[in-house]
């Protein structure tokens, strides 16, 4: 039984794959695009809110090289995430490479994984998004009906109709296309990237240097916890943590991190790309390098204009420039946040249905869902249903509570990828990999080492719910992914069947050669 359960999908295989024409998505994106993508999934509500919280409770000025320490965390995973990505050019991202690397049951435990990651990030993201726009609209004096506005503290029924509105408007243009979604990503990025450069140019005019002291500020004792919404690593080993000083930025670096989420998704977009090779690694790796530099930038600037501990939590950067004298600016950054997370939504639902397309294509969900549009060359059919579904999850669900579920998916996908590159190594020598992790097995190790120290800092409440949520995926794989894998009924397409079908396709990984005769 166990070899069944961690039986590997040859490489060679899922790329054949992605050639059959009824199941094959369209080729279309660029560097440029993935960048775009992960610039406009990454810069969310974390850089408008996250900097003067983390600043005002764990590290002062020095909250920027929290960042840092983050960014360089999330550097490790994507080093990895960029050797799998153009190896592996194949929808599913960390499913896929778990699925080529450690076997199917670990391929489809992560996959089950960002199939909820992908889901609650996106009602989250929703739900924020109606909140700045409510709040612009009470601005200019218009009013949402109770019944019909958020619903967190909702009293009786309630529908969120703007966060459900958002999602299905977002489901139409991934049907439609992924260059189009590509094209509205771009023209909402760089809205979004021009209000934080104004803010960073503007803030800089306003910084009172005597904010910065002290810069770290002085060490305070927090007392450990005994509930389930301690940190698991203070219930397992009473480990009290400190903030201030210089393990609060440690601290603070394990909340920031979540500002990051979402470089992964790009991955998901490998199967559309016209160069994987080259370009996913670029695109990886250069939206978060572009995104750390912004938050260290937006981070020192904030810091700097007003003194950390007088920072709003809710609008940090909005009131900091009111506390200066300059309060327009609070309705422009509103609107900077309100078109910006439009895209994180947008991309996080495009990278949950990439995953569900490639585990229905694999037998491990129906197959009625791994068929594209004739026409679009698009996932339609998971989107639409995964779409409506968010849909009604934004509309009727208060999801404070559920977002660190996001946070523990990410960081169990950044492990699983990282111990994925080392097998993957040991196991396949001759894949041809156009992009190599560096010092492999050591950044490899420190990245699942890294992540699973942030793990360890989420609440053991977090835990319990995804240790559920991971058991329901348990009980659907045995009971149907396990006898419908394609894998295990030998139903996949043969380097045959695509020579016959596409005697000019030009193959994607030409240096992968034909000597496996089981493919």
């Amino acid at each position: 039984m166990s070899s069944t359960l961690f039986r590997t999908k040859k490489v060679e295989q899922s790329i054949l794959d992605t050639e059959e024409p009824e199941h094959a998505l369209k080729k279309s994106l660029s560097a440029l695009d993935l960048t775009v993508f992960g610039v406009g999934v990454i810069i969310g509500t974390g850089i408008f809110v996250l900097t003067g919280t983390v600043a005002r409770n764990y590290a002062g000025p020095s909250v920027a090289l929290a960042f840092v320490a983050a960014g360089v965390v999330c550097a490790l995973a994507a080093l990895c995430y960029a050797e799998f990505a153009s190896t592996v050019p194949v929808a599913g991202s960390a499913y896929t490479f778990s699925y080529a690397s450690i076997g199917e049951l670990p391929a489809w435990i992560i996959g089950w994984d960002l199939v909820l990651e992908f889901a609650l990030g996106t009602a989250v993201v929703a739900v924020g998004w109606s909140g700045y726009v409510q709040s612009l609209m009470d601005n200019a004096g218009w009013h949402m009906p109770a019944a019909l506005g958020t619903r967190q503290g909702a009293e009786g029924f309630g529908f969120d109709i703007l966060a459900a509105a958002l999602v299905l408007l977002l489901t139409v243009i991934l049907v439609i296309g992924t260059k189009l979604s590509a094209r509205v990503t771009q023209v909402v990025v760089a809205i979004k990237v021009t209000v934080v450069l104004v803010v960073i140019i503007a803030g800089a005019f306003l910084i009172n240097g005597a904010n910065y002291k002290p810069f770290i500020p002085k060490a305070q004792e927090v007392p450990a916890g005994d509930s389930l919404q301690a940190p698991l690593i203070q219930l397992m080993f009473g480990w009290a943590p400190s903030n201030f000083g210089v393990m609060g930025i440690f601290t603070a670096a394990s909340v920031v991190f979540f500002a990051f989420i979402g470089f992964d998704v790009v991955a998901t977009a490998a199967e559309e790309t016209r160069n994987p090779q080259r370009d996913m690694p670029r695109g990886i790796l250069g939206s978060l390098l572009i995104c750390t530099t912004l938050y260290v930038l937006v981070s020192i600037v904030v810091t700097g204009m007003q003194h950390y501990s007088r920072l709003s939590e809710s609008a940090p950067l909005a009131d900091a420039f009111k506390a200066t004298g300059h309060p327009w600016y609070a309705g422009f950054i509103s609107f900077g946040a309100a078109v910006g997370l439009t895209t994180v939504c947008m991309i996080l639902l495009l990278g949950q249905t990439r995953v569900f397309f490639a585990m229905s294509r694999d037998g491990l969900l129906p197959r009625f869902f791994s068929r594209v549009h004739p026409r679009f060359k698009t996932p339609h059919r998971p989107t639409i249903l995964l779409g409506v579904l968010i849909a009604v999850l934004a509309g009727f669900t208060p999801l404070n509570e559920l977002a660190e579920l996001v946070n523990i998916g990410t960081l169990f996908a950044f492990v699983v990828v990282a111990i994925g590159v080392i097998v993957l190594r040991r196991t396949r020598p001759d894949l041809h990999r156009a992009f190599r992790t560096p010092w492999v097995p050591v950044v490899p190790i420190l990245s699942a080492a890294a992540s699973l120290w942030l793990m360890l800092n989420l609440s053991a409440e977090t835990w319990v719910r995804f240790a559920i949520w991971m058991v329901i995926g348990f009980v659907v794989y045995f009971l149907y992914g396990r006898s419908h894998s394609r894998l295990g009924t030998h139903e996949e397409t043969t380097v045959e069947d695509v020579v016959e079908g596409h005697p000019h396709h030009d193959r994607p990984h030409p240096h992968h050669g034909r000597s496996h005769p089981d493919q």
